[in-house]
């Protein structure tokens, strides 16, 4: 039975020991949980310090959410597959993460055959995508005119509401787009120090902690 070096990483502390269960059940693979999280920064240093060969990751985590880490496991090249499981099913979140370096995407609502497939792809180099999770909206497109107008009306309420410089408003819609600070600098000709200032100052202006915040309060207002 193959060994599998195995980090799980979720806000929930009984969903991790639920996990562990489901995972010690498996016939295929042995899972050897060499760590486990609940927050971002706690996660970084299990990746920095223990060579794992999957990483089980839920994207709302406390400090560094989910699609940072992803960020920082490409960029620090960890020989890491990462299987997202989460609530999130909106096609933004999805996108961002599979951009980022994500190699599946399931939902925790789906069931366990699922999760072994999706690991089972995700260990052998595939892309997978669950049941249930969409790349693209639903519905029918609008006409062009009308959605112009909407989102134009929307956008002024949300930078309103929000009190968001135009500067913020333009970082914020890089966020989602799962650029990272450096990326964001080279685009708008500005140091990595004035974005994460900007970053920070959107995050307290939307009263969330993390980017996966920051894109649903942008996905709310139909900014994405």
């Amino acid at each position: 039975m193959q060994i599998i070096k195995t980090i799980l990483a979720d806000d929930h502390c009984i969903f991790i020991e639920g996990l562990k269960t489901v995972l010690s059940k498996a016939e295929r693979y042995q899972f050897d949980i060499v760590g486990t999280a609940q927050g971002g920064e706690d996660l970084l240093k299990i990746i920095r310090r223990k060579p794992a060969d999957l990483l089980i990751l839920e994207l709302n985590l406390a400090g560094i959410d989910g699609l940072e880490i992803i960020n920082t496991i490409l960029r620090e090249r960890f020989a890491l597959r990462i299987l997202i499981l989460t609530v999130y099913d909106a096609p933004k979140f999805v996108k961002s993460a599979m951009k980022s370096g994500a190699h599946g995407y399931i939902l925790k609502e789906k069931g366990i055959d699922e999760l072994f497939v999706a690991i089972q792809q995700v260990l052998s180099d595939q892309t997978f995508i669950g049941e249930g999770v969409q790349l693209h909206e639903n519905g029918h497109a609008r006409p062009t005119i009308g959605r112009q107008q909407t989102d134009f009306h929307l956008e002024d309420r949300f930078v309103k509401k929000y009190n968001l410089t135009k500067r913020e408003l333009e970082i914020l819609r890089l966020i989602t787009c799962a650029m990272s600070n450096k990326q964001i600098a080279q685009k708008l000709y500005i140091s990595d120090q004035t974005v994460s200032v900007h970053r920070k100052n959107i995050m307290r202006k939307l009263g969330v902690s993390n980017t996966a915040g920051l894109i649903r309060v942008a996905y709310d207002f139909s900014l994405v």
